[in-house]
C-alpha cells in the first residue's frame, strides 16, 4: 500500500525543569502526544517512532520557566496520503450512495456514488448490503471486505480521506490479487508438467540405449 514512509529526523524536545529527574519518560511522553496526529513538520501522521538522545547535555532556555531542550535522533513511521495514491482499507458500512472504510485502524474514508464505477450495482441480499460487479459475479464489496481505492483528497485536521473506485485497478483486494495468484499457480503446474515430460523422455532414451546395447551384444 502506498502512503507510508519512514523518515530519519533530528528533533529537539523541550521539557519543564520539574521533569529533569526522569527525562526519558518525559521525552517519550512528548513524542507519544504526537501519535495519530498530522504534523506539518513531518508532512504526515505519526504512526510509530524510535528515538535516542544525541548527548547527555541539554540546553537550558532563558525565561521565567527555564525549559531545557534535549536533542534526539529519531526514526519515524508516517502516513501521508496524497491524491492518486492507492490505499487499502476495510469496509465498515455500506449504503446505496456511499461506502465507508477504515484505513490502518484509525483514519476514515468515504467513497460516494459519483466515485463508484458503473460496474458495481448496489443490492440487498438476505438482509446483507453488497456492491456486486455486473462483469464478474465473484467481484463483491460488502462489510468486512478489504478494498483498494484511489485517494482524491485528505483532510489533515480530521484525518478523513475522500476516495474513488472509478479506476479499473480498484475494488476488492482478494479479487484484484486473485488473477496473479492463479497465473502463478498455472505457471508452476506447467513447469512441473514440463519437468515430468523431460524426465519421461530421458527414461525413454535410456531404455533405447540399453536396448541397442543388448542387441549389439547378442549379435556378437
Amino acid at each position: 500500500m502506498e502512503g507510508l514512509k519512514v523518515s530519519d529526523a533530528e528533533l529537539v524536545v523541550y521539557l519543564h525543569p520539574s521533569k529533569s529527574n526522569n527525562a526519558s519518560q518525559a521525552i517519550f511522553g512528548e513524542l507519544g502526544s504526537m501519535l495519530f496526529k498530522f504534523n506539518e513538520t513531518f508532512d504526515g501522521v505519526l504512526l510509530a517512532y524510535s528515538a535516542s538522545t544525541k548527548n547527555k547535555l541539554a540546553k537550558i532556555l532563558p525565561g521565567l520557566n527555564p525549559y531545557f531542550g534535549v536533542r534526539l535522533q529519531a526514526r519515524l513511521l508516517l502516513f501521508y496520503p496524497k491524491p492518486d495514491m492507492l490505499l487499502e482499507g476495510k469496509v465498515v458500512k455500506l449504503g446505496e450512495q456511499t461506502i465507508h472504510i477504515i484505513v490502518l485502524g484509525f483514519s476514515s474514508a468515504t467513497i460516494t456514488e459519483e466515485d463508484i464505477r458503473e460496474e458495481f450495482s448496489y443490492k440487498v441480499k438476505h438482509r446483507k448490503e453488497v456492491y456486486a460487479s455486473t462483469i464478474d459475479k465473484h467481484h463483491k464489496i460488502e462489510i468486512g471486505t478489504v478494498i483498494r481505492f484511489v485517494v482524491k483528497s485528505f483532510d489533515e485536521e480530521t484525518l478523513h480521506i475522500s476516495g474513488s473506485l472509478v479506476p479499473p485497478h480498484t475494488g476488492s483486494v482478494s479479487w484484484l490479487d486473485k488473477p496473479a495468484e492463479e497465473a502463478s499457480h498455472t505457471k508452476k503446474r506447467k513447469g512441473y508438467e514440463m519437468e515430468t515430460d523431460d524426465s519421461l523422455s530421458l527414461k525413454a532414451d535410456n531404455r533405447m540405449k540399453k536396448s541397442k546395447k543388448s542387441s549389439s551384444d547378442s549379435l556378437r
